[in-house]
């Protein structure tokens, strides 16, 4: 594991650049310093993440006195392992805007949300910080952290990663981007991402198994998978669903996203130029239903970039 979580020869994700971080930028654009964008209580998540209405009415008291309960403690790492052209994150993942922080930093914004009244603590393209982050929340755990850790990720991780997190991850949320290698590699810059993300994802339900809630519907463990329809059948939807229930069967909590809209560096993609339409939408809620899905995380079909954190604000 040691060499594993080597920056100095970083190979903490699939693409193995053995880059040294520690004196400059690997693939991901990352070097060794944590890097954040924002931190905040979001209530745009699944409600099993930022909570029902009922929930957010509860009062807690903390240290700052009192506060409703209730969105999710959404921390967004700068920079990511993959270069999807249509992120609509792009100011982050992209460009690489935030800001660097020490780990006592972090750790007090973790606390921080947990104040505020978060039900979670909602870690956003966090795989290229694996090494610095498992000590963090380690000591997070130990010092008597009481909401659960989200992983939300985008799949493209080593097994081995996965499994050094255990149990200090309590909700895995990863994205399933694909079931096309080409597609894959023209959309996201890698080509064997569906057979990476598969095992990673089959991986995390080993480690946490079906989605669990408290008295109040709020996840407090287990593993929920997302996937951003395409239009033009670019997300390859009805395949990555059988391969999703080919790998770990149907009880997997869904989360079937219609959010998308073309971002300005889609120009050059005509097939990316639109929103989906209802029939695209509807026909992949159909095939998760014909498979058994139960558990399915659904939106209204009305995409727009205020769906979307400005991370200039």
């Amino acid at each position: 594991m040691k060499e594993l979580f080597d920056l100095s020869q970083c190979s903490v994700c699939p693409r193995e650049c053995l880059a040294d971080r520690t004196q400059e930028k690997g693939a991901c654009g990352a070097d060794a310093r944590l890097k954040i964008s924002l931190a905040t209580l979001h209530y745009g998540e699944e409600p099993v993440l930022s909570g029902f209405e009922a929930h957010r009415a509860r009062v807690v008291t903390s240290s700052q006195g009192e506060s409703l309960a209730g969105g999710s403690g959404t921390i967004f790492f700068s920079h990511c392992n993959l270069r999807c052209i249509y992120c609509q994150n792009y100011q982050i993942s992209h460009l690489g805007q935030g800001r660097h922080i020490s780990e006592e930093n972090l750790l007090n914004i973790i606390f921080g949300l947990q104040d505020q009244g978060a039900l979670n603590i909602n870690l956003v393209s966090p795989t290229q910080y694996t090494a610095q982050l498992i000590p963090i929340l380690r000591q997070a755990k130990a010092a008597g952290l009481r909401i659960p850790i989200v992983w939300n990720s985008n799949a493209y991780e080593k097994v081995e990663c996965i499994r050094a997190l255990g149990d200090l991850v309590d909700i895995w949320l990863p994205d399933f981007k694909y079931a096309d290698k080409e597609h894959a590699r023209k959309y996201s810059g890698i080509s064997d991402y569906p057979a990476i993300a598969i095992n990673a994802i089959k991986a995390m339900w080993g480690s946490a198994g079906e989605l669990q809630t408290d008295f109040w519907g709020v996840a407090t463990k287990g593993v929920m998978i997302r996937h951003l329809v395409l239009p033009n059948g670019i997300s390859s939807s009805k395949e990555a669903l059988h391969m999703i229930y080919d790998a770990i069967g149907n009880t997997v909590s869904l989360s079937l996203m219609a959010q998308y809209y073309p971002t300005a560096s889609c120009a050059g993609y005509p097939e990316l130029s639109r929103s989906i339409t209802y029939d695209e939408y509807q026909e992949v809620l159909d095939v998760a239903e014909e498979l058994g899905f139960e558990n399915i995380f659904a939106q209204e079909l009305r995409p727009t970039p205020d769906w979307t954190p400005d991370f200039d604000r």
